[in-house]
């Protein structure tokens, strides 16, 4: 299969790494709207000017989407699924329905499959919630993230006044998850969920007591967590928060039984040293799944949920059946 990639932060160079980990995989070129003389790729593969992509349809078999929910996928998506195959992350849950009626009308014009909101949630966590829906139909679903750093959040505290730098660290609250965990069934708040934890670079001579005040009470973003500021310099932030870990976990319990006696407990984590790593390597796998499916005529906007997991994998289905069955 030969890939193309759009955009090259930190997604793009983790969909690079990924393409390289499959023998299926060929990755052809890296797209930019930035000069493409100022980009280097990790593996020396071309790097061409967006507006190339036009050219290119004879030359990619899938085109892998690796901008930003807010911005740039509402528009991309769409776009070039009238030329490609293609896959993203969309990951603004509320929006979803709308992203998939623009996509699934640009693709079944062009003849192409789009794979929208492809990630570990949404992605690997929406189908273990569908899994374990399907499975205990007498229960409770419950998500937690973290321990991790949401970028999103980091950049908000990045853009008030005073501070220079900042990492957000999203964090279970334990006695939550001991309590699902114990099938309790508790009716847990926001707050009751998850911390947030702040670690911020102020500028010098910056009111420190006012920063604190504008996160802790920040609406949409902290307004309604427990929240902990920590100030410290660029060279702690930089030794002990270089990194973009995530992770957490799905949960459903349930009861069975005539009279719901018995209780079951379905769990789901991830632990992830790179979130976006991670998150390159369910892009490159639902590529495949994307190619597979448009070979055999299909055409349209799918989700994870639409993927036979056959689809995802490099193996033969006799290799499917001998070694993961």
């Amino acid at each position: 299969m030969r890939i193309g990639i759009l955009g090259y932060g930190n997604l793009g160079r983790g969909v690079e790494c990924a393409v390289a980990q499959n023998d299926d995989m060929e990755l052809v070129g890296v797209f930019t709207r930035r000069a493409p003389e100022s980009v280097k790729t990790v593996s020396g593969v071309p790097v061409y000017h967006a507006d190339e992509l036009a050219k290119m349809q004879d030359k990619l078999d899938v085109l892998i989407l690796c901008g930003g929910s807010a911005t740039d996928l509402p528009g991309q998506t769409p776009e070039y699924a009238k030329l490609f195959n293609v896959v993203d992350s969309f990951d603004t849950h509320a929006r979803i329905p709308e992203h998939f009626a623009k996509v699934d009308a640009a693709a079944k014009s062009a003849g192409k499959i789009a794979m929208i909101s492809v990630g570990w949630d949404p992605g690997m966590f929406s189908l273990n919630r569908l899994y374990a829906n399907a499975i205990l139909r007498d229960g409770n679903d419950y998500t937690f993230w973290g321990k991790g750093v949401s970028q999103g959040h980091s950049d908000a505290i990045r853009r008030i006044s005073g501070v220079k730098d900042a990492k957000q660290y999203t964090i279970p609250v334990d006695a939550a998850l001991a309590s699902v965990r114990a099938c309790e069934n508790p009716e847990l708040s926001t707050r009751q969920k998850h911390t947030r934890e702040c670690f911020v670079v102020p500028e010098e001579g910056a009111d420190l007591d006012r920063i604190e005040a504008e996160i802790k009470n920040m609406p949409n973003y902290f307004a309604d967590y427990d929240t902990t500021v920590h100030f410290i310099t660029q060279e702690e932030l930089l030794r002990d928060h270089a990194g973009i870990p995530h992770g957490g976990f799905v949960l459903r319990t349930g009861k069975t039984g005539k009279d719901g006696e018995h209780n079951h407990v379905i769990e789901y984590s991830l632990k992830l040293d790179s979130n976006p790593e991670f998150t390159a390597c369910v892009l490159a796998a639902y590529a495949r799944a994307a190619y597979r499916m448009n070979q055999r005529g299909m055409s349209g906007c799918r989700t994870v949920f639409d993927v036979a997991p056959a689809d995802l994998s490099p193996l033969s289905g006799e290799e499917m059946r001998a070694q993961l069955l």
